[in-house]
């Protein structure tokens, strides 16, 4: 077999040639096969297809999962660095309007037949095991548990290593350009300007919803004296907090809650804040969700949302994210959520986008999971580190290019009279953020 046959009918050029057809145009990357055949411009990053496994998933799963699925695998690699071939996917499919894989039957039957003729043919691979599998209603209190737990408890270790001293897992707030304003820096500026946006003061009472490993909680009631009550579905970072409360000597001032925040009673809170919890609610649930914030505060009191968004194209969270990251969680458009604020009751006040700074939060998570790859495979696995880099590179990303947004929403629950009970300009909200 002469060397141009050999490139025209070896796996690359087949798998390229029903790519094109699936997608509508030809790939942007280069295709290397298991049998070393190679397709695609030369010039572009190379996606590495390791065995005929991945195209089984593929012919099974065609679009983002099964190349996710075939990623934490390791089935399918990005020669080089995975953030310019991501990249160069979505400017393709952007300027040569390329869309998800679609495949009349006739397509379909095709690339079935090639695949059984490359040996790729049979069952469906099962799901790799970092894959979620919730059961049950959606967002019942039980599948809401199970989602949550799937993330958060993945164990307090790994999120140690990977976050910074705070232990914030949220949008930091890159207050300075200098070098020496690093990633705790950034997420110190993030909770007190929270405190101010809320109007914290000594002995004021502050509900937070989702409190993650207590970086707002435990910065509040340090730093401004205010009393706190956190709340978790997660019960690793339930512990976390705890312990934290404990050796701080902040017993008198935390309340640490394990708790779905339906099951939340009370109120008469002088603020509530609630950070990148609202993801994970629900679409349906969300009116129910902004009707207990209102409940919970007391009027003239804040609510703050800190929140990630999504354009209206694409609302939901991507296969990806929902299969092995956030399940079941639903993002909207900013101006949505601000409705569904507003139809609680509540007046919104300020909304401030913070998604540059998101750009620069994930960036440097990404570094830390690269620079400490080999202790993130010793303890999670080398599949579950693979699911990382591809939601931190891809995350960064999708920020960076505005496909996703995270904003800051600030609410008051207005008095009996109409009153808010806020200056009608604040100016004093960012003043020193970089010196903390």
């Amino acid at each position: 077999m002469n060397t141009a046959r050999a490139v025209r009918t070896g796996a690359a050029h087949r798998l390229a040639a029903i790519a094109a057809t699936a997608l509508g145009g030809p790939l942007p990357v280069r295709l290397r096969t298991w049998d070393g055949s190679e397709s695609g411009p030369v010039d572009a990053p190379v996606v590495v297809v390791r065995s005929r496994r991945a195209l089984r998933r593929l012919v099974w799963q065609p679009g983002e999962l099964g190349l996710a699925q075939a990623y934490v695998t390791g089935e399918i690699d990005v020669e080089g660095d995975l953030a310019t071939g991501l990249r160069t996917m979505w400017a393709a499919a952007r300027e040569r309007r390329l869309h998800p894989p679609r495949l009349t039957l006739a397509e379909r039957a095709n690339a079935v037949g090639t695949a059984a003729r490359l040996g790729a043919a049979g069952l469906p691979p099962a799901p790799p095991a970092s894959q979620a599998r919730l059961r049950g209603v959606l967002h019942s209190r039980s599948r809401d548990r199970a989602a949550i737990s799937h993330h958060y408890d993945l164990s307090n270790a790994f999120y140690r290593l990977l976050l910074d001293e705070t232990m914030a897992y949220s949008c930091g707030y890159w207050a300075s350009d200098a070098p020496e304003f690093g990633p705790a820096d950034a997420q110190r500026a993030k909770l007190e300007l929270i405190c101010r946006k809320l109007g914290l003061v000594k002995g004021a009472r502050l509900l937070d919803i989702g409190c993650g490993w207590g970086s707002l909680t435990l910065y509040a009631a340090e730093r401004h004296g205010v009393h706190v009550t956190a709340v978790t579905l997660a019960a690793e970072q339930a512990a976390h907090v705890r312990e934290q409360v404990r050796e701080r000597g902040l017993e008198d001032l935390v309340d640490v809650v394990c708790q779905d925040y339906r099951d939340i009673t009370g109120g008469g809170y002088d603020a509530v804040a609630t950070v990148e919890m609202g993801e994970h609610v629900g679409d349906a649930e969300y009116p129910a969700f902004a009707a207990s914030l209102h409940r919970l505060v007391r009027p003239a009191g804040r609510v703050l949302v800190q929140q990630m968004s999504r354009g209206s194209v694409a609302p939901g969270g991507g296969a990806f994210i929902e299969a092995y990251i956030a399940p079941d969680m639903h993002m909207r458009p900013l101006g949505d959520t601000v409705a569904l604020l507003e139809s609680a009751g509540l007046e919104v006040r300020s909304t401030e986008s913070l998604r540059e700074h998101y750009v620069r939060t994930v960036d440097a998570w990404h570094r830390t999971l690269e620079e400490r790859w080999s202790d993130v495979v010793r303890l999670v696995g080398e599949e579950t580190a693979r699911v990382w880099r591809l939601y931190l590179v891809g995350g960064a990303l999708a920020f960076d290019e505005r496909r996703m947004g995270v904003d800051q929403i600030l609410s008051v629950r207005p008095t009996a009279d109409g009153g808010a009970g806020m200056p009608a300009t604040q100016r004093d909200w960012y003043e020193g953020l970089d010196e903390l």
